[in-house]
């Protein structure tokens, strides 16, 4: 082989170096100005569709708060209510016992009284 065909060689080498740098540089601008259209069409989409639908579940939320809030102060007042009746009932058997109890105390020491009278009328006759 002579310089001259090593240099020919050497010259295609070196152009088909430079192709593929232009290439490379080329397939690089290519993929950032694709990146910049999916990120654009990504962009219109959130905005067209996500953002409409994530204020509409953010309201959704926000009620599904305020309901959740309500249900518990409801809760917390029937909670409240079923004790202060329980604390009633309670109050009121008590009540009833005692009473009962009173009359039929009285009831026992009448009978008792009766029977004590009979049975001295009895021993004196």
């Amino acid at each position: 082989m002579d310089l001259h065909t090593t240099n020919l060689l050497l010259g295609i080498m070196a152009a088909v170096s430079v192709l593929e740098a232009l290439v490379l540089i080329g397939a690089g601008i290519g993929g950032f100005l694709a990146y910049r259209r999916v990120m654009q069409v990504v962009d219109d989409l959130e905005r067209r569709q996500v953002a409409p639908l994530r204020q509409k579940v953010d309201a959704i939320l926000a009620d599904v708060q305020a309901i959740t809030a309500r249900v518990s102060q409801q809760t917390e007042r029937v909670d409240h209510a079923i004790t202060g009746t329980f604390d009633r009932v309670d109050e009121t058997a008590d009540r009833m016992r005692s009473s009962v109890r009173e009359k039929v105390y009285q009831a026992v020491g009448v009978v008792r009284g009766v029977h004590a009278a009979i049975m001295s009328v009895l021993q004196h006759a």
